[in-house]
């Protein structure tokens, strides 16, 4: 299996398999694998539109989808957040948070006020015409007295969604956390799949410019309904460099041609939003902390190819902050406003390294730098991606 846990669909992954390239936003990417069940868990917040306009993307292009489940406890993202989300960016005008306007945070807002509407109440029409009237009475209010909106007529929303979507969901629906502990108890291999990072995290992230849930390892255990003794591995995925999309504090971001270079070679757009990201050296002060949030045991480096041009490379080691230096994260983050990022430098490799499957294919300097890296966080460096491609990586623990 593959688990999604957190999140909606504000976060994409894009997959390149062959000549083909996926850009996946609420499946998780086991789909693409004949023998996984790819899970959409209790944790994320499902709009029923887009999940379904990705199924059947999915389906023309040949991807068999049938056997894709959604927990029936997940909470459905609707039209209203969308409204929502938008015209709280709006109000907050140049304190806003960059959000992706997807209605990712209203939603988990509902689920945390008992407004919320899940996805086994499609299957109630009764139970999902209450749910939605119900949630309206609180929204509608926001809407009209706060924001100057037409309120929302539950009735016609309530149609449409269960016109629409509940037909051609209803296969999907599931106990998911029953199926996971099945396939648990049957020794089957289950990999829990993230969306965005530590540090958008609710509670570990840089607040209030945060993603609405839990993207740290723990949140595996809340969004798919299992203990922490079912996880023996905890892979961090770092890349090479650093990005960050939407506002917030960010140590190492570059603002000269050496982020220009990392953008553009690096493609750094958000795969759903399009937004260009913003760019930086990598930090091992961050990831330091980001090792202790997650329990992490080994770390996937991904994009070293990106760096193949480069003539100095640089790592942030520590920061300075008011005249002195730390190597931990800053608890408050006025301090995390201000600090100035202490860098090592290191020679570029001035090398292709795309072709590059094992580790004695990377030149001294890539195994350097990936050495250096090593070193600063603590935990080994177990898969490095030298490509976009299903092949293009390699295992540097070997």
């Amino acid at each position: 299996m593959v688990v999604r846990y957190q999140g909606g669909h504000n976060a994409g992954h894009t997959l390149v398999v062959g000549q083909e390239t996926f850009a996946l936003q609420l499946v998780p990417s086991g789909v693409l694998y004949d023998h996984i069940v790819p899970v959409i868990g209790n944790g994320v917040v499902v709009d029923p539109f887009v999940l379904l306009a990705e199924i059947d993307m999915l389906t023309r292009r040949g991807i068999d989808c049938s056997r894709l489940r959604v927990s029936g406890n997940a909470h459905l993202i609707l039209p209203y957040h969308q409204q929502l989300d938008a015209l709280h960016e709006r109000h907050l005008g140049k304190a806003k948070l960059g959000t992706t306007k997807r209605g990712i945070g209203p939603a988990y807002a509902d689920k945390s006020m008992r407004l919320g509407v899940r996805v086994q109440d499609l299957l109630d029409e009764r139970i999902f015409r209450e749910k939605i009237h119900a949630s309206l009475i609180h929204t509608n209010k926001v809407l009209t007295k706060i924001f100057n909106r037409l309120p929302v007529d539950a009735d016609s929303l309530a149609d449409k969604v269960l016109a629409e979507c509940l037909e051609p969901l209803r296969p999907y629906i599931a106990d998911t956390t029953d199926l996971i502990h099945d396939a648990l108890e049957a020794d089957q291999q289950i990999l829990f799949e993230g969306a965005q990072a530590t540090f958008l995290d609710l509670d570990h992230g840089t607040y209030p410019f945060v993603t609405s849930s839990n993207p740290t390892a723990g949140g595996a255990c809340i969004g798919a309904g299992v203990g922490p003794r079912h996880i023996d591995r905890v892979l961090g995925i770092a890349k090479a460099y650093v990005t960050r999309v939407g506002a917030g504090p960010f140590p190492t971001e570059l603002f000269d041609q050496d982020g220009d270079a990392l953008v553009d070679i690096g493609r750094e757009y958000g795969t759903n939003t399009g937004r260009r990201r913003r760019p930086g050296w990598f930090d091992a002060v961050m990831l330091r902390h980001a090792v202790r949030v997650n329990s992490l045991t080994d770390l996937a480096i991904t994009k070293l190819d990106i760096l193949d041009s480069f003539e100095t490379i640089k790592v942030c080691v520590a920061y300075e902050v008011d005249g002195k230096r730390t190597e931990k994260l800053p608890y408050h983050q006025s301090e995390l406003h201000r600090v100035t990022p202490i860098y090592e430098e290191l020679p570029g490799w001035k090398q292709d390294l795309s072709q590059a499957t094992k580790r004695a294919d990377l030149p001294q300097a890539a195994s350097d730098y990936l050495d250096l890296i090593e070193q600063q966080v603590g935990v080994p460096v177990s898969l490095v991606s030298t490509g976009p491609g299903r092949s293009q990586f390699l295992n540097w623990s070997d």
